[in-house]
């Protein structure tokens, strides 16, 4: 479950709002922060049909585990250094000695976490690379291509703190085209999958150039000296221990299952359930960068205002309910249309698949949605400790369930996972639903 890192102490509060002016500022927020979300979800979708259709479905699970492994590699600086730089850099003037002492922190962490990705995979080289086949050559490709992308994603961080919203979504769709073209350009010369992904992820990286410029130009990068100090040490550190929860017990926790499916049903059977959880990967990609932007920013606002606070978790948290259920039932309803259009004719036989797995979505959205409450209130600790529980029932449940049900155990235990995890949140927040 990947949600913002909490923050390190209290945010500024706003004068508090009616639980429907509230629902309406969460409605208008969404729908603005609609270009990059669909350049994004654009060009994930026409990824997975290229790999879909050339590849079949052992190129599209082959597309996941290699999404996945650039997941664990990237994870500790997305989700730790560059939501930590953000909030430390927007309060402080562009050049001044503050930022230029919280940048230079960053760019070290940053190369410091980078670091121990790097020596982990000769390390994990079977688990990590095997299904690629690697060579020397296409392993420092990869070294070089997560070096790029993570440059990207940092000076992208910066172009938020410094409120560069146009130029921040102009790079992500010219990011989101990058991929999807390299892939075309690659599957056109015939070349073989393990390259493809790496033309990929080089293609993306190369967007580090115009971010630089985009940077330059806006006087962000001047007089910068990379050296970490204490306070930034503290400070984003405990970013990175949020982040470092989701590392080990999401994507770490998605590569094994994978890897586990892979094992037991093949690269081609893998791909049928590969294929419906790429579709949930859109949709949930497009969910969380809507909260991320819209939902949590209002809850850290109303930090002081507790009625407001549950007005405003209420009414956001029954809209979604219905919309989710409405337009998942939409999807499940279209399923013998959609799979072949998404993917190809062959992913058909993945119908079966798709309804426990819209269900456990369903339950994973809600959730999701209440835990954002413990992200907004800092409570570290109780974060990570449902991280590690839900992923420790996950790992029971595909136990219990595959060797019964075989792949349809898969989905039927993520809907399993996320229902028990919606009726703890439910329980543990249920105050929110006092009026």
């Amino acid at each position: 479950m990947s949600l913002p890192a909490a923050e390190d102490d209290a945010t500024e509060t706003l004068p508090a709002a009616p639980a429907p002016a509230g629902l309406a500022r969460f409605v208008r927020g969404s729908l603005g922060s609609g270009v990059s979300v669909l350049a994004r979800a654009g060009g994930a979708l026409a990824l997975n049909k290229l790999l879909a259709v050339f590849g079949g479905p052992g190129g599209l699970t082959l597309l996941a585990h290699f999404q996945n492994l650039m997941a664990l590699l990237t994870t500790l600086p997305n989700d730790g250094v560059h939501v930590g730089i953000v909030k430390f850099l927007a309060p402080r003037r562009p050049g001044s000695a503050g930022w230029r002492l919280w940048f230079g922190s960053g760019v070290v962490l940053n190369a410091a976490v980078l670091l121990l990705g790097f020596l982990a995979l000769p390390v994990l080289r079977g688990p990590l690379l095997a299904a690629f086949r690697p060579t020397a050559g296409w392993v420092l490709g990869v070294v070089a291509g997560i070096t790029l992308l993570t440059a990207h994603a940092y000076l992208a961080a910066v172009l938020l703190a410094a409120q560069r919203l146009r130029a921040y979504v102009a790079l992500t769709v010219l990011l989101s085209l990058l991929g999807p073209l390299a892939v075309a350009g690659a599957l056109a010369l015939h070349w073989p999958v393990p390259r493809v992904l790496l033309a990929y992820l080089l293609a993306q990286g190369l967007t580090v150039l115009p971010t630089a410029w985009v940077c330059a130009r806006a006087g962000l990068l001047t007089s910068v000296r990379p050296r970490l100090s204490r306070p930034a040490l503290l400070g984003l550190g405990r970013f990175l221990l949020m982040a470092l929860s989701v590392l080990v017990c999401s994507k770490a926790v998605d590569f094994a299952v994978r890897d586990l499916l892979i094992s037991r049903f093949s690269l081609t059977q893998t791909g049928l359930w590969q294929a419906v959880a790429k579709l949930s990967d859109n949709y949930t990609m497009v969910f969380s960068a809507v909260m991320g932007a819209v939902f949590y920013p209002r809850l850290a606002a109303l930090a002081g205002q507790p009625a407001a606070r549950r007005a405003y978790v209420r009414a956001v948290f029954g809209l979604l309910a219905g919309l989710l259920a409405l337009g998942l039932a939409c999807l499940w309803l279209l399923r013998d249309w959609l799979l072949p259009l998404l993917f190809d004719a062959r992913f058909a036989a993945a119908r079966t698949l798709l309804g426990p797995q819209l269900l456990g979505d369903w339950a994973k959205f809600l959730s999701w949605t209440l835990l954002y409450l413990l992200v907004a209130e800092a409570r570290a600790g109780r974060y990570v400790a449902v991280q590690l529980a839900s992923a420790a029932l996950y790992a029971g449940l595909l136990a219990l369930l595959l060797p019964r049900y075989g792949l349809y155990g898969a989905p039927l235990a993520h809907a399993a996972r996320f229902g028990m995890v919606l009726l703890a949140c439910g329980l543990y927040f249920r105050a929110y639903f006092r009026r």
